[in-house]
This record gives structure tokens, C-alpha cells and sequence, in this order.
């Protein structure tokens, strides 16, 4: 096993650990450990609200979860020798749950979670039509899934990391500050919000020192979208045995890592659309001297994807267009076709018997395929969503006989906001 270097102890909180990470990106959060280029080491995560989300049959932890804590991440860890512009190689050798134990209260713990989170409290990607708070539960056997909540499915598991990243320079924080801050000006009571500002409140600040810690507070990026240092980019392809190449903009790189999936479809389109877990994850690490210039990678990570996701050979697949659902016509707008394309599935399952929230957790924990299909037809875009029908207990293609009925059970757990 490679040399554990961030130990959690599952029957502790995360800012009770012999290490402490963080929940902001700030450049003067000090390394909780140095690695030297080509090391291997292991690094344990927590899922993202530590704790706060459990394995009951209520959505009242999902309305009211506390999402100014939120991530909790591990490290940062610095690379010897690593300098602005150059490239911070970064390989996943093994990623998974929390090890050796498969029962307990902590999400990773033999399960996790997937919810829908309250328009008031988060929201998502169809939060118009699903403002309230739902949760489901998934039992983890080996690498497959399977749920109380939303039964007759299972699935191989895609396990990835959520959130990988470098440190923010100094100039580069404040420029996500400004434009940020801008955008919420546009139309700062929006629910939700447009962007998220920084929030001194439940800010976990590693090694700060106690004098500096009002100040870098006070600065420091929330960790909710991704950025030009990677961060939530929320790839479920950034599986093991995948590559990732991140742009260096403070002496060390400063890698943090967590907010572990188990699985997940493309987009987490219910805000905690992955099945959240604590776990480990295996890296190697190298680096390119200068090679933010030599490949023109000025911003953002490219990668090359594990080879180890569950292969699926037949889909079921729907579209959308950019057609608003009371019918207002967008100019090529992609996501809006997504999204359309996403509730045409929703809509689909529910004649299956699902209810339109385990379907729509379903899409968000599920291993589906989202593609943009067609981007220059003006005014309509095209986006599509591809289910994989293996992952039904039942033959879910359209046919003569009609569709199956499921035994939605007790359905998915609900929290009114």
C-alpha cells in the first residue's frame, strides 16, 4: 500500500484529525504535507458535509445541510520543487470507499447518498421543477449499487473524486472575486444564488495562522464551482488509472482533493447528484517544468481518462432542444437543452411507475452519458441523454406490451423547503 500521508479516523470530525485540511482555496493556506515529484501516497476523504447527510429514511438532513461547510477538503499537499507555469501531473492509481469498513454512520461507510437538494438551501439543475428537498440511500456491494429508495435499478459504481485542484495565486483569487462578486450584483436575491461569495462563517482554513485567519476568511473562494484550478468539475471519468495535468500558480501546487462518488451521470444534475462517499485515493505525481507555455495551458486541467468504467453496450437515449417549458424559444442554448433532454427522461420513467424525484435521482447517481449533439442549427440546440437499459431490472425499451410497473416501496425520502 502506498505511504498513507492524510489519515482520517472515522469516529472523529474532520476538524478534530491529527491533520487538518480546508474548505476555502485561499494561496496562503500553508501544506499539511511535501511529496517530491514521481512519489506515490494514499490520501483519505471525507464526504463533502462530513457526516451531516445519514443513512435514515428522512430528507430533513438534506433540507437543512450546511453548505458554507462544504468542501471538506484534504491537503493541501505541496510538490518539491513545483513553480508557477509549470504542470502538476497527477495520476489516480486507486480510488474507493472508506477501507475495511463496509457498515457505519459515515457515507462510505458500505453506503451513500444522492439528494435533491431545496431551491432555498442549493437547488439544482432542474430546480424549477423539483424545489423540494429528496434523498436516497445506496448500499454498496462491492462495485455495485443498489437503493431503497429508487428500487429495480443497479449499477457498477464509476468511482471518482469530485473535486481535485491547485492553489489560486494571489492575483488569480481576486480576479474569481471580482467577477464573481459582479455577477451576484446583477441580481443579488436571487434563490439560488448566481454565484457564491466568500463566507468567513464555517471557513476551515488548515494551517492558518490564528492572526491572518479573519483576513484570509474574508478572501478566501468557496469551493462549489470549478475554476481554472480544476477544482468541482465533478468528472465522472476521472476514474482510476486516469491523468490529469494541472496548472501550478503558487510554489508547491498546493494539490487538495475530496468530495469522493461512488457513481455518478453526467452533469450531478441534482446539485448532490452523485452517490456521496468518503473514501481513499492513490496518487503519483510529476512534473512539467514550464509546461503551462510549452501546451497552452493557461487555465483549467486537461486529462486522460481511466480505462476502468463499466461498459455499457445498450442505451435508451432522449433529446431536448432549447425550448423553454412554457414554450419560449432560446438561441442555441445548450444547457436548457440538456436540461429539457433530462426531463423528457424523467417523464419517460414515471410511466414505469417511478415517481418523478427517484427518477430524477436516478439520472443524477446513474452512470448516463450527456452529449451536446448539435450546437449550430440555429435557434435550436440539441443536447441528449443516454440511460444505459442494463441497469434495469426490467426491459425498459418501449414496446407493445407497455411499460413495466415498479414497486416504487417507500419512495424517496421528501422534505418540504
Amino acid at each position: 500500500m502506498p505511504e498513507l500521508i492524510f489519515p482520517l479516523d472515522s469516529s472523529r470530525p474532520f476538524e478534530d484529525q491529527q491533520l487538518v485540511g480546508h474548505n476555502r482555496w485561499h494561496p496562503e493556506i500553508p501544506p499539511v504535507a511535501t511529496v517530491r515529484p514521481g512519489d506515490t501516497f494514499r490520501v483519505h476523504c471525507r464526504e463533502w458535509f462530513d457526516g451531516a447527510i445519514v443513512n435514515d429514511d428522512s430528507a430533513e438532513d438534506v433540507l437543512n445541510a450546511p453548505l458554507r461547510t462544504v468542501h471538506k477538503l484534504s491537503g493541501p499537499f505541496a510538490v518539491e520543487g513545483t513553480r508557477p507555469g509549470d504542470l502538476l501531473v497527477v495520476d489516480i492509481l486507486d480510488v474507493g470507499p472508506i477501507p475495511q469498513e463496509d457498515s457505519g454512520p459515515l457515507a462510505g461507510q458500505g453506503w451513500g447518498y444522492t439528494g435533491i437538494f431545496a431551491r432555498t438551501n442549493g437547488g439544482g439543475f432542474l430546480t424549477d421543477r423539483f424545489p423540494d428537498a429528496y434523498k436516497a440511500i445506496w448500499d454498496f456491494r462491492g462495485q455495485t449499487a443498489t437503493s431503497r429508495h429508487v428500487p429495480e435499478v443497479s449499477f457498477t459504481g464509476i468511482v471518482h473524486p469530485g473535486l481535485m485542484g491547485t492553489a489560486p495565486s494571489a492575483q488569480l483569487l481576486a480576479r474569481w472575486n471580482e467577477r464573481e462578486g459582479a455577477l451576484i450584483a446583477t441580481d443579488p436575491d436571487r434563490v439560488p444564488p448566481l454565484a457564491l461569495p466568500p463566507e468567513p462563517q464555517d471557513a476551515l482554513l488548515g494551517g492558518v495562522p490564528d492572526s491572518d485567519v479573519d483576513r484570509v476568511a474574508g478572501e478566501a473562494a468557496r469551493t462549489a464551482p470549478p475554476r481554472e484550478n480544476g477544482g468541482n468539475q465533478d468528472i465522472k471519468n476521472l476514474t482510476k488509472g486516469t491523468r490529469v495535468f494541472y496548472p501550478v500558480f503558487v510554489d508547491g501546487a498546493n494539490f487538495s482533493v475530496g468530495d469522493l462518488h461512488f457513481s455518478q451521470g453526467d452533469g450531478e444534475i441534482t446539485f448532490c447528484g452523485a452517490i456521496e462517499m468518503g473514501g481513499f485515493i492513490d496518487f503519483h505525481v510529476d512534473v512539467i517544468k514550464g509546461g503551462m507555455e510549452t501546451y497552452g495551458v493557461s487555465e483549467n486541467a486537461i486529462f486522460l481518462p481511466g480505462n476502468t468504467d463499466p461498459q455499457y453496450s445498450e442505451w435508451i437515449s432522449f433529446s431536448g432542444t432549447s425550448v423553454t417549458l412554457d414554450g419560449e424559444q432560446r438561441y442555441l442554448d445548450a444547457q436548457l437543452s440538456y436540461q429539457r433532454a433530462c426531463l423528457h427522461a424523467v417523464d419517460y420513467l414515471t410511466k414505469f411507475g417511478y415517481s418523478p424525484e427517484q427518477a430524477y435521482l436516478l439520472l443524477g447517481a446513474a452512470p448516463i452519458e450527456g452529449r451536446f449533439s448539435g450546437v449550430v442549427d440555429i435557434p435550436n440546440s440539441c443536447a441528449t441523454v443516454y440511460i444505459p437499459t442494463a441497469i434495469f431490472d426490467f426491459d425498459v425499451r418501449p414496446s407493445a406490451a407497455g411499460p413495466h410497473q415498479v414497486d416504487r416501496g417507500m419512495g424517496a425520502p421528501h422534505a418540504a423547503a
